[in-house]
């Protein structure tokens, strides 16, 4: 009878455990958010609390610089930033890096003279990018820990990556945003006298470390944008009315008045041939008359003439 006690008294403590195991246990699915940061609620928050325009931000596939060159990582990662941008609010477009350089070439050989402008100007090709984001993934590991317990074996994956990124201004040529960030993703596996998972090999690690790693950058750059004074450009000019990115997200009240700047050559540095910027003309001043829908609102001139597409505003502190 003690015997059939004893039996019992195992059994179910071998299957609470298989229970226990059962519900602590994760999947091979990534989940919403990563375990050590909350992350993806952070950047939600973040872009709930943005108030400037739909910012279009071109996107450079970020390179991979780890030291064992990690299959695809730089993809990866590009594909959960542009994720990342919309999910903040943002509208994110692809650029490859020649595309990039051509039209960069072609810029300064129009302001330079050496190629004319004729009727289409190559600075107009980047009217509809605000800012651009370039980057690289610089490392990537993935380590064990373990415990073992009675019946139980516990192992917890950890997958760290490294990166760096930046923020350029479109408009100014200026970076906002230049920082290295770190991300990280735990996952937790249990096995209860040899049942449950034992697979080594987990892609699900790398998107998350990933994930983690892009919504830290985008809050970062959402932060950034922020703090700064209001900054659009024009995309269209009809008689006296002034159309231009902005709309009921901007938070601009009625009346608010705009500094129209027209962007001029680069600034170069002659010391490391680096451009500091560039130069930057007066053009007038309008005043916000209404907003059109979330997007799109409508000025008027009060101050300048000769506005055109693409030119820049921000608005007058």
């Amino acid at each position: 009878m003690k015997k059939n006690k004893t039996l019992t008294y195992l059994s179910t403590f071998v299957m609470s455990a298989l229970l226990f195991s059962g519900c602590t246990s994760m999947g091979g699915l990534v989940k919403k958010d990563v375990s050590l940061t909350d992350q993806t609620d952070k950047l939600e928050q973040a872009g709930a609390n943005y108030t400037g325009p739909q910012y279009t931000i071109g996107i450079i596939t970020l390179l991979n610089k780890t030291p064992s060159k990690v299959l695809g990582i730089g993809e990866a990662a590009t594909d959960i930033l542009r994720t990342s941008i919309k999910q903040a609010g943002l509208e994110p477009i692809m650029l490859t890096k020649d595309e990039l350089q051509q039209h960069d070439t072609m810029i300064e050989l129009q302001q330079s003279g050496i190629v004319k402008t004729g009727k289409k100007d190559a600075a107009e090709g980047m009217d509809s990018i605000d800012f651009r984001i370039s980057g690289a993934i610089t490392s990537y590991s993935e380590l064990s820990e373990g415990s073992n317990l009675l019946i139980t074996k516990t192992k917890t994956q950890i997958a760290r990556v490294g990166v760096d990124y930046a923020l350029v201004d479109i408009a100014t040529g200026k970076t906002l945003v230049a920082k290295s960030g770190l991300g990280e993703y735990k996952k937790k596996t249990r096995k209860v006298l040899g049942l449950g998972d034992s697979s080594s090999a987990d892609v699900s690690l790398r998107e998350g470390a990933l994930r983690d790693a892009m919504n830290k950058a985008v809050e970062a750059m959402i932060i950034e944008l922020s703090s700064r004074p209001f900054q659009t450009h024009i995309l269209m000019v009809d008689g006296d009315a002034i159309i231009f990115k902005g709309g009921t997200r901007s938070k601009l009240d009625s009346g608010a008045r705009l500094t129209v700047y027209r962007p001029g050559a680069d600034l170069i540095d002659p010391e490391t041939g680096r451009s500091l910027g560039k130069r930057e003309k007066k053009v007038g001043e309008i005043t916000l008359a209404s907003h059109t829908n979330e997007k799109i609102s409508e000025g008027t001139i009060s101050e300048g003439s000769g506005f055109k597409k693409g030119d820049v505003l921000r608005a007058v502190k």
